[in-house]
């Protein structure tokens, strides 16, 4: 028997290795000089593998489908991850949000690991051999391949990922692929993607990064979202880990309408205690400017901002300060209001919500419920999670699953 798989990407590599392993031929084709381009990007270069959590919270953390993975996470767990890696000579360690990392902090070493592991397999791996379509005739699979090339399988599995990050060879082939041979695919948006925001100010600040700020995304008055970590403001508007998470939970709906994000500055405190604290800080500087005084509460780049933002004279004494202003500056403080415009683009998305949908697809084995002996693993799945290691613990589940059941 002989098994193709197109897309050397993480879930292509996974699947060829324990495909391969079991005995049966595979050939891997992969458009790009090399495998694993996106994998090398992945976690700034450093490549958070998965996520030593339990199985309540990783299941917790996909948010498109996560039912559907039940089988797959529990048929090849993130501690199954951890043993694959440490068992083909990589070390790791865990970090904060039990992310973890190879212990040299270098994803290269991740995609060696793997691409030894798939030599030792006996994958053929045949590299800029772009797949521009696949066929079914008979009990055969044709793989038609830029250039007039044809190739022949038995089975067939599909890990081309999605449209995020184009230039590592992401452009939503799988999706094609699929629609073709009579599987639906979901509508398909960026996620784990900074915020483009409306206010100016926002320019004025890019570079800050703020750390355990909290943040709520609304929709009216309805709160869609709620997290607390660190935020990054860039020329365009938001980004960073909160963020990212945040996109993954209501991206859709900010491509749809305009959603107010609020940031709360001081979330150790209360509204009554941050309140104290300023009067403490005006009662010990009566007669400096509001502007020097205010510095006491900000990073250098952002009191500017938010003096501004209070309506009250940066020369202003902060003895002549009324209690109306002091309530504003600090409800600006506690409730800093943002509008999201919409979402940047899949180029600096790190995953895609929405793809081939799983009513279509086997949960336990990936398989094609149409068309047998054809699979979709990863990113090309209605599937995602946000960050931390998640995505990539889906990659490596489907991609076990699915190399199990096409080895029969």
């Amino acid at each position: 028997m002989r098994l193709a798989i197109v897309g050397g990407g993480a879930a292509g590599m996974m699947a060829s290795v324990f495909a391969a392993g079991r005995g049966i031929a595979v050939d891997l084709y992969e458009r790009n000089e090399k495998t694993g381009k996106k994998l090398y990007i992945t976690g700034k270069g450093r490549c958070n593998l998965t996520n030593a959590c339990d199985m309540e919270e990783l299941l917790g953390s996909v948010k498109s489908n996560p039912k559907f993975l039940y089988s797959a996470f529990y048929g090849f767990t993130n501690r199954d991850t951890m043993d694959f890696f440490e068992q083909e000579g990589l070390r790791l360690k865990v970090e904060r949000g039990n992310r973890v990392f190879p212990e040299s902090d270098r994803s290269a070493d991740v995609l060696d690991t793997l691409r030894h592991a798939m030599k030792k397999a006996g994958v053929q791996v045949h590299l800029n051999s772009c797949v521009e379509r696949i066929r079914r005739e008979g009990d055969l699979f044709f793989l038609d391949i830029q250039g007039g090339k044809t190739a022949e399988a038995d089975k067939v599995i599909v890990a081309t990922g999605g449209l995020s990050y184009a230039s590592t060879g992401s452009t939503g082939d799988g999706y094609r692929f699929a629609e073709e041979l009579g599987l639906k695919v979901t509508e398909c948006c960026p996620s784990l993607v900074p915020f483009c925001i409306r206010e100016d100010f926002v320019k004025d600040l890019q570079g800050l990064a703020l750390k355990n700020i909290a943040i709520r995304v609304l929709d009216g008055k309805k709160i869609l979202c709620e997290d607390f970590g660190e935020l990054l403001f860039t020329h365009f508007g938001v980004s960073g880990p909160v963020i990212l998470t945040a996109s993954s939970m209501c991206g859709k709906k900010a491509q749809e309408k305009e959603l107010k994000l609020k940031l709360d500055l001081k979330p150790a405190l209360t509204m009554e205690q941050l309140d104290a604290r300023i009067l403490r800080e005006f009662e010990a500087a009566k007669n400096r400017k509001f502007a020097n005084v205010a510095s006491a509460f900000f990073p250098a780049k952002l009191t500017p901002v938010m003096v501004a933002l209070s309506g009250i004279s940066p020369d202003k004494k902060v003895n002549e300060i009324t209690k109306e202003e002091r309530q504003r500056f600090l409800y600006n403080m506690k409730e800093l209001e943002l509008t999201i415009m919409g979402l940047r683009g899949y180029n600096e998305a790190v995953i895609t919500k929405g793809g081939v949908s799983v009513k279509e697809i086997s949960p336990a084995t990936m398989e094609s419920k149409k068309v047998p002996g054809l699979y979709f693993i990863g990113e090309v799945l209605d599937l995602d999670a946000v960050t931390g290691g998640f995505n990539l613990q889906i990659a490596w589940s489907t991609a076990v699953a699915a190399a199990g059941h096409a080895c029969r």
